[in-house]
């Protein structure tokens, strides 16, 4: 098995690609060891050293660092990752609830929501997950988009600039009620 591995633009978090399918419906993103119960494949590479945040994708698995080098851990990654395929463990355990983000927005925007979340689904979702995040609607209120940013996403320090400059200037362009993004 051949496991590739990108750089993504937050410089903690590296983007793993196995070759074959992670998850094939939605993402996770697990922040904290304990949460990742659900997941036999997310529970071994937090049991490496030094990681902080394990993200699964379609096809795709973004691992977050803490304060240790990535020449240190990327190996035991590679490892935590092989073994997992190799073993045949589902990525979830069965009964591991779908993450679901709570929505919120007045029904009288509701015309406004559906566009924003069509082009965040075509054109803002499919650009983020090259660099191994996510992103999803969380709401609208009052002109302002609310972003849930996950994966290589959450806490990267382009990450404001790719609100602002991108995803911001994209929505205000389709959509003149939008004002502003924001993450959540």
């Amino acid at each position: 098995m051949f496991i590739q591995t990108e750089e993504t633009p937050n410089p903690a978090t590296l983007k793993f690609i196995p070759g074959r399918i992670v998850l094939a419906d939605g993402t996770r993103d697990f922040r904290e060891a304990e949460q990742s119960e659900v997941s036999p494949l997310a529970s071994r590479i937090f049991a490496v050293d030094g990681v902080s945040g394990v993200f699964l994708g379609h096809d795709f698995i973004t691992v977050t660092k803490d304060d240790a080098e990535w020449p240190h851990i990327k190996p035991a990654v590679l490892g935590a990752i092989m073994e997992h395929y190799l073993s045949g463990s589902p990525t979830l355990v069965d009964g591991a609830d779908e993450e679901t983000d709570e929505e919120s927005y007045d029904e009288a925007d509701a015309e406004t929501v559906a566009v924003i979340k069509e082009l965040i689904e075509t054109r803002v979702r499919p650009a983020v997950a090259n660099d191994g995040g996510d992103i999803t609607f969380q709401g609208f209120r009052d002109g302002v988009v609310f972003l849930h940013m996950r994966g290589a996403c959450a806490g990267c320090p382009s990450s404001t600039a790719t609100l602002k400059q991108g995803i911001e200037n994209l929505l205000r362009h389709f959509v003149p009620d939008v004002t502003e993004v924001r993450p959540v």
